[in-house]
């Protein structure tokens, strides 16, 4: 089977779009029963052998949702664009009545009694929450396996790891389990898997998609919950059903989703007809691999460059040395390197606490655990003040340009039984990984800025296995980044 081929026939109603799916359940030209049937049959032929989704809810009790919400429908009742959508729920995120392990031993019998915000607005959009998909444990690390699971295997070549955390939702929305899919990310965990799975990936402005129950609302805000879709219509239109403030948490952005465009655009507009109107020349800003400062294998960067060059007719595109503008990454890595540990030390603790708990976490998460206990305030303190001038150094390259790329990974897709990649080989030489994550530093500098980043699709390399490029915005462009995301989805529709 060749990358471009799925294993399944083609134009059934599982390959439509979310979008298309909504419209043919709302023109009655498609029942809820019958799409979830349609869903649940091709999770039957094709999880076995990826393990994309977990902890599924009884079938019979699915159907008896779905046939609720038909009969909603023949009486005119509509909750929502996502009535009747099958959806899988990441499994970090709280869902009511059905297990939340976070991929932890420590959690395999854990059930919510209550739903995450992001579940709860989804649920009141109208969908159906069908299991959860998989996760590595407590989402740390980009590749998808767990004590409880299993590993999650790559869509388009199961020897391969999925990436993370949000593997499973990447992987089922890759081979059409589900239509849509959401998703958390922290060190790119939405864009590794969705560049790796041929699919769309979207952090979030900080702040744009509130995250409600959590023990901090001020400090914890590298991670952001996010939506993944197979085309950018859907990644928008799950987008503005997450988002939107929350008055519980404090630093949600309060605007809605099209309050930023220009004034002399998208006022009035849906959000569907903003992202598909073509926006003027977009003016991309290459980062590449940082002037060689990122180890990337040797073929990533120009197969990259290949992908953003057929969107280049139709755009801008610089080479950007930022090492050169007197950006010091090294001292990036090192400040974010304090954050994480300050972060991940502390939702860690609790876990640590019970001798047996603590014992059963696998050693990265211990690791990061143990990092953190020798931190300071003036550590953190010193690291967010070096954060804060990052952000006013990459601010400044949006007077020059639209948005910011560069690849989604620094290597491909590898094999599904390593735990991390241990080096990198480079065109210079191999290059070793002095922590579990290092090979994933190209993700960290959208989140680091809190700035919204989509990841696209830059397509397969001679071997079949996918790379993704990540689009990063202006401060809070998030509507205006899906619509040049759009008009890049369009250009690679015809390349």
């Amino acid at each position: 089977m060749t990358h471009h081929e799925k294993p399944h026939p083609m134009q059934s109603i599982t390959d439509l779009s979310a979008h298309s799916l909504s419209l043919a359940v709302h023109r009655g030209e498609l029942t809820c029963v019958q799409m979830m049937k349609e869903f649940l049959q091709r999770i039957d032929q094709l999880n076995p052998v990826y393990n994309a989704i977990i902890s599924r809810v009884d079938e019979e009790e699915l159907l008896r949702m779905s046939a609720e919400k038909d009969q909603q429908l023949s009486r005119g009742a509509s909750q929502g664009w996502m009535h009747g959508l099958p959806i899988a729920v990441k499994d970090l995120a709280l869902t009511q009545g059905i297990r939340t392990t976070m991929g932890s031993p420590i959690l395999k019998d854990f059930i919510a009694t209550q739903d995450s915000l992001v579940v709860q607005r989804m649920k009141n959009a109208g969908a159906i929450v069908i299991g959860k998909t998989n996760t590595p444990e407590f989402g740390l690390g980009s590749h998808t396996f767990n004590e409880i699971h299993g590993v999650t295997v790559n869509a388009y070549d199961p020897t391969k790891s999925a990436g993370g955390s949000s593997g499973g939702a990447a992987v089922a929305l890759a081979l059409n389990m589900l239509p849509i899919a959401d998703g958390s990310d922290f060190m790119g965990s939405l864009r590794n898997p969705a560049g790796w799975n041929h699919v769309y990936g979207m952090r979030p402005s900080q702040g744009r998609v509130p995250s409600y129950p959590a023990t901090d609302h001020y400090i914890a805000q590298l991670s952001t919950e996010g939506p993944m879709a197979r085309n950018v219509l859907d990644l928008a239109k799950l987008l503005q059903t997450q988002s939107g403030p929350d008055a519980r948490v404090p630093l949600s952005i309060s605007s809605s989703l099209l309050a930023e465009v220009p004034s002399d655009s998208g006022k009035g507009q849906t959000i569907e007809e903003y992202i598909t109107t073509k926006p003027l020349q977009v003016r991309i800003g290459w980062l590449a691999d940082l002037n060689g400062y990122l180890p990337m294998q040797p073929d990533i960067v120009p197969f990259c460059e290949k992908a953003l060059n057929r969107f280049a007719l139709h755009s801008q595109v610089v080479q950007v040395d930022l090492i050169q503008a007197n950006f010091q990454p090294e001292r990036v890595w090192s400040a974010w390197c304090t954050w994480r540990k300050a972060l991940v030390g502390a939702r860690l603790k609790p876990y640590t606490q019970n001798p047996q708990h603590k014992a059963l976490l696998k050693p990265e998460a211990l690791w990061e655990f143990e990092q953190s206990e020798s931190l300071s305030s003036q550590d953190l303190m010193s690291a967010s003040a070096e954060r804060s001038a990052f952000f006013q150094q990459i601010l400044k390259y949006f007077d020059t340009f639209d948005i910011l790329a560069l690849p989604s990974a620094q290597v491909w897709p590898f094999d599904k039984t390593l735990r991390y990649p241990q080096r990198i080989v480079t065109s210079k030489g191999s290059v070793s990984m002095d922590t579990y994550h290092r090979w994933m530093e190209v993700v960290i500098y959208a989140t680091f800025a809190g700035l919204p980043c989509i990841c696209v699709p830059a397509g397969f390399n001679e071997n079949g296995l996918a790379m993704g490029i990540q689009l990063i915005g202006k401060p809070q462009s998030d509507a205006q980044l899906l619509r040049i995301a759009h008009f890049y989805e369009s250009h690679l529709a015809k390349s």
